[in-house]
């Protein structure tokens, strides 16, 4: 199986699959080994009993400006959230939704019982400054942490507690809102610039729909590899050498690799998946906690964005919580009654799926969001702890990443 190439690319996840895209573009012979059976890295999707589970909550924001250079979007046939947030305040659920892609709930929204009125215009004022402001000047701007972020913009306590630490927990994965304003302020620009999308297939759709354009032979999944060194990985069935080498799994794995690399912090994060014949919300819209209570991140019915996430006459919930301790399930569907305002009682436990380190933790100083790629004697690292802790970090990432193999092997004359 081992044969000699140009680049190797140890790991099958989106960066990996990213760099592969760029390379095979630029007629450069390479070969991908995956460890594991399938492609995708933490982006996967499970069938059980008819229901597709992501692996984890996930969602592909259309904005990402990597995706469009590596598919199509509309070939993934994406199901839509509604852009915006159900908050639930004691016994009210209020609707707040971005007024720009759904302009007939700006009034609504602006009415709405979280915050003040100001806070509202605030945060209008601060988010469409994310999606409008060049992103090079965006990055220029003092770095902070995103509460520091929010409290200079003016925002009260009762807008952050209630709306926003809920919400960015579920996008961050942290709940102090420790990650750097940079990050928050890429994330801002996506939101209000793109729509948040479901595939049809489940998100595991995306990373087979970027490497459709390439050879399968030249990808080898079942293929760990235990060691890399400049030109030379090791494999179960023995070495493959190449003039450059690119590390794209997941940061742990990464760190163990390539010792020269920082630790990585993770998050982690736990989805429960529950099936129901009855529908708790007729929309699909990510309902948060504005009660404090600091258990669920979010929950939202997701076959009503993608119907193909469920069978005929059932509904799938994911509801998500961050931290390392998940409570028991029965904690969960109690916590759920209360949100949804219907009894859970008659809900299928589907499954319970916690990543442990899903998402690497970005506190400042993160700068530039480009962490170098290089590392010297042909070795070269890829993934989202190297650019922004998203999808589009991982994309971007790989290309990047590519770029700079191709740089190392066609030197400037």
């Amino acid at each position: 199986m081992p044969v000699d190439t140009d680049v190797v690319i140890v790991g099958g996840g989106l960066a990996g699959l990213a760099a592969a895209r760029r390379l095979h573009r630029a007629g450069v012979p390479w070969r991908l080994l995956e460890a594991s059976d399938r492609l995708g890295g933490r982006v996967g999707t499970d069938i059980v009993d008819g229901f597709r589970l992501d692996r984890g909550f996930q969602v592909l924001n259309t904005a990402y400006p990597r995706l469009g250079t590596l598919l199509d979007v509309n070939q993934l046939d994406l199901g839509h959230l509604v852009p915006g947030v159900l908050v639930r305040h004691g016994d009210t659920l209020t609707r707040l939704v971005n007024p720009l892609r759904e302009p007939v709930g700006a009034p609504t929204t602006l009415l709405a019982g979280v915050g003040s009125l100001l806070d509202r215009l605030r945060f209008a004022a601060f988010a469409t400054g994310a999606a409008t402001v060049p992103v090079r000047r965006l990055l220029d701007a003092p770095e902070t942490t995103t509460e520091a972020a929010l409290r200079r913009a003016g925002l009260s306590d009762s807008i952050i507690e209630e709306l926003l630490r809920p919400f960015l927990s579920g996008v961050f994965l942290e709940r102090q809102l420790e990650t750097s304003s940079h990050v928050l302020a890429m994330v801002l620009r996506s939101f209000v610039r793109g729509r948040i999308g479901l595939p049809a297939k489940g998100m595991a759709a995306l990373p087979y729909a970027i490497a459709a354009p390439l050879p399968a032979d030249l990808i080898d999944v079942d293929t760990p590899v235990g060691h890399v060194a400049p030109g030379r990985v090791r494999t179960p069935a023995g070495d493959v050498t190449a003039r450059a080498v690119v590390v794209a799994v997941d940061p742990p794995s990464a760190t163990s690799l390539l010792p020269v690399l920082a630790p990585v912090r993770m998050h982690s994060y736990t989805t429960w998946y529950h099936a129901t014949e009855t529908a708790p919300l007729d929309e699909p819209i990510l309902l948060v906690d504005g009660d404090r209570r600091e258990l669920i991140a979010n929950t939202v019915v997701v076959s009503r964005a993608a119907p193909t996430y469920a069978p005929k006459g059932q509904h799938l919930v994911a509801t998500s919580m961050v931290g390392p301790t998940a409570p028991p399930e029965p904690v969960i569907r109690a916590e759920l009654a209360r949100l949804y305002g219907h009894s859970t009682a008659d809900w299928a436990h589907l499954s319970t799926v916690t990543i442990a380190e899903a998402l690497p933790a970005a506190p400042p100083p993160q700068g530039q969001l480009r962490r170098p790629v290089a590392l010297g004697g042909g070795l070269f690292v890829a993934g989202d702890h190297r650019d922004s802790p998203s999808i589009q970090g991982a994309l971007a990432s790989g290309w990047r990443t590519a770029g700079a193999v191709l740089a190392y092997l066609r030197p400037a004359a």
